[in-house]
């Protein structure tokens, strides 16, 4: 067996939503949402697969929705995309494996930001390359010049980025992404983006994508997701957009990878990237109200909360919040005594990890919400002191 899986353990998210199913906790854990997306969507996809076509679509997406990605980032981000240069995949999670697979050769080096998907690391040693680490901190997740002057070598080829962050909830500033951009510069690097929290963000007036710097166009590969945008994460749909010189070698090997996506979920993604500003002004809206329902609850219960820019996620200052346990400690035991799950920052490093920060989802129902700061109110209590 291939030893880098043989030996993995199971995902965190998966070995918490378990024990959260298994005692009946509150599943504060694993980010998806229990509200929030459009009917009409899926109208749209339960339309095209009763009357459209259920054979395969071309391999690098129906024409509709390429150019719905392209008009989409137009519209809402600035950037002029050819729906030639559009590759649709099966989740995001895809897109980055077959960018992967295309991008790097072995022996590579690729500049990781820890905390860190727990996808990232696994498909960068898959396809062969070397993980240099790129470590953030609490309280301000900041990338700084001289963390990434240390990262960066001759043999570095990719940057995996991740904007707005999770876990951490940031929403990188212009300065760090031109810093990023600069460092990846300096070595010839190219960046995958993986932007799929695009649409969620808050405190700002838009979302800048790294694409659209100065000179980046043709060096970023940027990653999209239709589950994260509409709050449907099953649907796995997503995509790339890469200048033509890398989407021909990322669409040979998604070919072996996937090779295609549901035809009528792709119809579904291309009307919903279609529709007005104001349905994604007012899905925001409805997340942003989630979340300082949340944060105020949580603070009202004892717990220092950091700052959350985006994603789905607030993230919670154990040691701030008079909690001597550990991150992955706290978390086993609030799911088995207090009845909540949530999700230890730890598991995000591959080195060196902050190990008293637990990340929560606020995605949820005022219900949801209220039932979770319950639990914690009661973790705390077990816990404190």
């Amino acid at each position: 067996m291939n030893p880098l899986f043989a030996d993995m353990p199971t995902t965190i998210f998966e070995a918490m939503s378990g024990a959260a199913r298994a005692s009946g906790a509150v599943n504060l854990g694993q980010g998806f949402p229990d509200f929030g997306w459009p009917e009409d969507v899926i109208a749209r996809a339960a339309e095209a697969l009763i009357r459209g076509s259920n054979q395969y679509p071309p391999m690098r997406g129906l024409p509709e929705l390429r150019e719905a990605v392209a008009a989409h980032y137009a519209r809402h981000q600035g950037l002029a995309v050819d729906p030639a240069r559009v590759i649709v995949t099966s989740g995001a999670t895809e897109a980055l494996a077959s960018s992967l697979l295309a991008l790097i050769a072995p022996g590579d080096e690729v500049v990781l930001i820890q905390p860190l998907y727990d996808a990232y690391l696994p498909l960068v040693l898959r396809a062969g390359g070397v993980p240099r680490l790129v470590r953030l901190t609490p309280p301000d997740w900041r990338i700084t010049e001289e963390a990434l002057a240390s990262a960066f070598t001759e043999r570095t080829r990719l940057v995996l980025f991740n904007n707005p962050h999770n876990p951490t909830a940031r929403l990188f500033g212009t300065d760090e992404l031109a810093l990023l951009a600069a460092a990846a510069g300096r070595s010839g690097a190219l960046i995958l983006s993986d932007e799929v929290w695009e649409h969620l963000f808050f405190g700002r007036p838009g979302f800048s994508s790294i694409a659209g710097l100065p000179d980046m166009a043709e060096r970023v590969v940027k990653i999209g997701s239709a589950g994260k945008i509409f709050s449907m994460t099953g649907w796995k749909v997503g995509w790339i957009v890469a200048p033509p010189a890398l989407a021909e070698p990322i669409a040979k090997a998604h070919q072996f990878v996937t090779f295609t996506t549901p035809p009528n979920l792709q119809a579904g993604a291309a009307y919903g990237l279609g529709k007005p500003r104001s349905y994604f002004d007012s899905m925001r809206a409805g997340f942003a109200a989630a979340r300082d329902a949340m944060r105020e609850k949580l603070g009202a219960a004892g717990y220092e909360v950091l700052a959350s820019e985006g994603t789905y996620f607030l993230c919670v200052d154990l040691t701030a919040s008079g909690i001597a346990l550990d991150d992955a400690s706290f978390c086993r035991r609030a799911v088995a005594e207090a009845g909540v799950a949530a999700i230890p920052l730890s598991a995000f490093y591959a080195e060196d990890p902050v190990t008293n920060v637990v990340r929560l989802c606020y995605a949820k129902k005022a219900e949801t919400i209220d039932a979770g700061i319950a639990a914690l109110a009661k973790a705390r209590g077990l816990f404190a002191g």
